[in-house]
């Protein structure tokens, strides 16, 4: 066989299939068609030309030809970035949207839990000392809780609380699986915990310490524990009511769902915890840290409200995907 015969001949064909090669992401139907029938001639011809054994450098050309094609064809798995970037505009915000009434509710529940527990304490002398004596009491509310945001290096506090509160999140959707009712401990003991600390520096008269340094930080970091609450208890109402679907089936859904909300969350609680450890103790301007808290829950919500409504709306469930069990080879 004469090899520069062979590769004038075919010539047209190889520069057809890398120009929709390198395309391949803008192919009309029918050139999707022609690609496959291009890399299946292709494929011959890199086979005819090995076994004529005269031309390495034309072999190459067409190995590397055939294998772009190939990826093409049987297609390929989409970089860790864009992986990264369909779950964050698409997978986590569709199951914060797609759940908004849960983490809702539990929202009301856990600030009427703490707002009832901190007025006991403002309203109930007995109540109040029974927490603790007033030597004590006014050790923390003068010193302690302020001096807590600002005892350590602002570094390493951000990285504690944030691990803290992600294992916190992770407890409660996590505790869904048994029927929620650990979740709804877990929020019950943080709404009691927050509503005593409330209530304590209020009757003492340091209310307004107490809003200044738990605003900053403690408006995202408290909506990411009731997400965390809300998806735990639809995780476990979904074992009790399964719905139309099996209860199998509707539990490895939502439970998947839940991962995923596992996974965004610990973004959310970092940014929290940026906040609570170079922000709240630190910034001595109050209407500053506050207005960076408040900011920071506007854009958590605008992005639940808009990209979530969005990718709810084109049918995306905050589901993760399933990875394929092979990828096609040909």
């Amino acid at each position: 066989m004469d090899i520069d015969v062979f590769a004038a001949t075919h010539a047209p064909e190889w520069e057809r299939l890398e120009r929709l090669v390198s395309r391949r992401r803008r192919l009309s139907g029918e050139e999707i068609d022609e690609l496959v029938d291009l890399y299946q001639r292709v494929s011959t011809h890199l086979s005819v030309v090995r076994s004529a054994g005269q031309d390495p450098a034309l072999v190459g050309r067409l190995s590397a030809l055939v294998a772009r094609a190939r990826s093409a064809v049987t297609g390929s798995h989409a970089s860790a970035w864009r992986d990264v970037a369909g779950f964050f505009t698409r997978v986590f915000p569709a199951v914060l949207y797609r759940l908004r009434w849960w983490w809702i509710a539990v929202t009301v529940g856990t600030v009427t839990v703490s707002a009832a527990t901190a007025t006991w304490l403002v309203t109930s002398p007995e109540a109040l000392y029974a927490v603790g004596t007033p030597e004590d009491m006014a050790r923390y509310v003068d010193h302690e809780f302020a001096n807590y945001y600002v005892e350590n290096p602002a570094g390493s506090f951000a990285a504690r609380v944030w691990t803290n509160n992600a294992w916190v999140a992770a407890q409660a959707i996590v505790y869904g699986a048994f029927l929620g009712l650990p979740t709804l401990y877990v929020l019950a003991v943080n709404a009691v915990s927050v509503g005593q600390v409330a209530g304590m520096m209020i009757a003492n008269g340091r209310g307004d310490v107490f809003f200044g340094l738990i605003l900053p930080h403690g408006l995202l970091e408290l909506t990411a524990v009731f997400v965390a609450g809300g998806v735990g208890l639809k995780l476990g109402w979904t074992i009790i009511a399964p719905g139309d679907r099996t209860r199998l089936r509707a539990l490895g859904e939502e439970g998947r769902a839940a991962v995923a909300v596992v996974l965004g969350l610990v973004v959310v609680l970092f940014v929290s915890g940026l906040i609570e450890g170079f922000v709240t103790g630190w910034v001595e301007t109050v209407w500053l840290r506050i207005g960076i808290g408040v900011v920071a829950e506007a854009l958590f919500l605008v992005y639940v409200y808009t990209l979530g409504k969005w990718a709810h709306e084109k049918g995306e469930t905050g589901e993760l995907e399933n990875a394929p069990q092979a990828v096609p080879v040909a």
